[in-house]
């Protein structure tokens, strides 16, 4: 439906008024042909929450804006201003790499074009991110007739609820404006918001032809490949730290503010990407498997299905230690699980795994466990000129959420919960137990009583056949951590999140690589792996889990 404003001829002066760029518009004669381009994954490699570092609710939240104070991850510009090694590494370098290249090159011919408009829209704020873009566009030399960024009320007072109503407010004013133009081209990543426009403009054209208003415009919404790329993991959780310390700054007294909390699922040794690579190259599928049945994972050696204790890593040389291995056998057992057997390099190296033999589990067929390699008794040796050789780290495989702070600040909630539970009456005891004495209920508790230690294990999976991952304390940055539980052994290769360098690396778009899973022990499995936890002054929240 059309707005009462839209009775009357757009001017090139109200149009203007939609774009944050000083520029003077080419005449409504000059323009046949309109070329719309989205910003976000369309034209810019945007960096989205990485779902190997949040679990699956706190990566949402983190791009819902209701949560937030601040707006959220694409209301805040310091996640933009984070992207690639940082605004003052990567505007002299035009943030190569971050562009989706085809569509620059579009941009391009679209300038050219004499008889083109050429407009970026994005639901991007204005006040928080006009200059920020135009920085960004100046240093690709993209000379976008307007710029036109998501305004908090439009140029006729009207309000906007969502993103697809503002730009469709744009393209309204711009179509009445630039009535001559006989096409319109846009360019879109979301396949929803692709359908929505595709139905808006054969709206559009539906009521110009009843008003006769203007001629029928031919209407091409192109679908644009997901572009996607994710910040390095450590700059990622110190930009979504900042935005939390921004939402709770402006709470009102008696809310509860947000907290960034880590749970780690284990302890192993973590392969690299590259040797991932090598050892799945080991992987034979029987050809009458279809690959979508095959679970590769091929990451990590396990220490413990758990945080280690100190103990363990005192004698593993402490997270962040390396480690080489051998890879000296192949199995695949019951057709179910393929695994490798290795040694490590030198021979005399002080280890500890979780199993008897040391082994990496490379893949698994359909829903098997990879707790199952543990039976394997026959391995295949591989010729000894064969034999690869690959570089492990000594780290944790973990993920981070948002949760509200408890009374207590730095009490995990499912814990505090659970903990809380009313005790057993005696009666209700020996209806559950029988009807024993007391230093048989002792015998069969192992002591007689929980501590809680025996708690927190039962809880967080630390005991066998649990859900594989003990929860960490509270995360914080530039502030003192939660309370430590690993004070011991070797921390030299750790770094806080102040001390990331420059160059720590992009995590790009480029995912043309094989996918694996990653090796959780006990309940659901994540993809990718981390590498080294990292950061002096993380204690207490477990570091942060950290690589590709």
């Amino acid at each position: 439906m059309r707005h009462e404003h839209q009775t009357e001829v757009m001017t090139l002066a109200a149009l203007k008024r939609w774009s944050c760029k000083d520029r003077v518009l080419p005449p409504v004669s000059q323009i046949k042909s309109l070329h719309v381009y989205d910003f976000d994954n369309t034209l810019f490699k945007t960096p989205l929450p990485n779902p190997k570092l949040w679990n699956s609710s706190t990566a949402s939240r983190l791009q819902n804006q209701d949560v937030f104070e601040n707006g959220g991850w694409w209301h805040d510009n310091g996640i933009l201003e984070a992207t690639g090694d940082g605004l003052g590494i990567e505007e002299p370098r035009a943030w190569q790499g971050w562009w989706n290249e085809q569509i620059v090159e579009l941009v391009k011919l679209s300038v050219e074009q004499s008889d083109a408009l050429t407009v970026l829209l994005t639901g991007r704020g204005e006040r928080g991110y006009a200059n920020l873009i135009q920085r960004m566009l100046n240093s690709k030399g993209l000379d976008f007739d307007m710029v036109c960024l998501k305004l908090d009320v439009g140029p006729h007072n009207q309000p906007f609820s969502s993103t697809l109503q503002y730009k469709q407010g744009f393209l309204r004013d711009l179509l009445d404006c630039y009535s001559q133009a006989v096409e319109i081209k846009l360019y879109e990543d979301r396949p929803k918001q692709t359908k929505a426009f595709r139905d808006f403009f054969q709206s559009i054209n539906q009521i110009a032809f009843s008003k006769a208003s203007r001629p029928r415009i031919t209407a091409t919404v192109v679908q644009v490949a997901d572009q996607a790329a994710f910040l390095d993991p450590v700059v990622e959780a110190a930009e979504v730290q900042k935005m939390i310390n921004r939402h709770n700054a402006q709470l009102p007294p008696l809310a509860r503010p947000l907290l960034l909390k880590r749970t780690v699922f284990y302890t192993g040794y973590l392969v690299s990407t590259a040797d991932t690579a090598k050892l799945l190259d080991l992987v034979k599928v029987p050809s009458h498997f279809a690959d979508s049945e095959v679970r590769y994972l091929a990451n990590a050696i396990l220490i413990t299905p758990r945080p280690a204790e100190s103990s363990i890593l005192d004698r593993v040389g402490g997270l962040g230690h390396k480690q080489t291995w051998q890879v000296t056998d192949l199995a695949f057992y019951q057709a179910l699980i393929w695994a490798a057997r290795v040694v490590p390099v030198p021979p005399g190296s002080n280890i500890y795994t979780i199993n008897s033999t040391p082994l990496i589990v490379l893949a698994t067929y359909k829903n098997t466990k990879p707790e199952l390699a543990k039976k394997i008794q026959n391995w295949q040796p591989i010729p000894t000129d064969k034999q690869c050789i690959i570089q492990t780290v000594v780290g944790e495989k973990a993920q981070l959420r948002i949760d509200t702070e408890s009374e207590e600040g730095e009490i995990d909630f499912e814990l505090d919960r659970r903990s809380q539970r009313r005790r057993p009456t005696p009666a209700q005891s020996r209806l559950m137990n029988g009807n024993v004495n007391d230093e048989n209920r002792r015998a069969g508790n192992a002591a007689g009583r929980i501590t809680n230690q025996t708690r927190y294990n039962s809880i967080n999976g630390r005991g066998s056949g649990g859900q594989g991952g003990g929860r960490g304390g509270r995360f914080t940055v530039n502030g003192p951590g939660g309370r430590g539980n690993r004070q011991k052994g070797s921390r030299g290769g750790y770094r806080s999140l102040d001390d990331v360098p420059i160059g720590a690396g992009r995590q790009g778009a480029e995912r043309n690589g094989q996918t694996y899973q990653e090796y959780v022990p006990s309940g659901a499995h994540y993809d990718g792996a981390f590498g080294p936890a990292k950061g002096s002054g993380m204690d207490g929240a477990g570091g942060l889990p950290y690589g590709k």
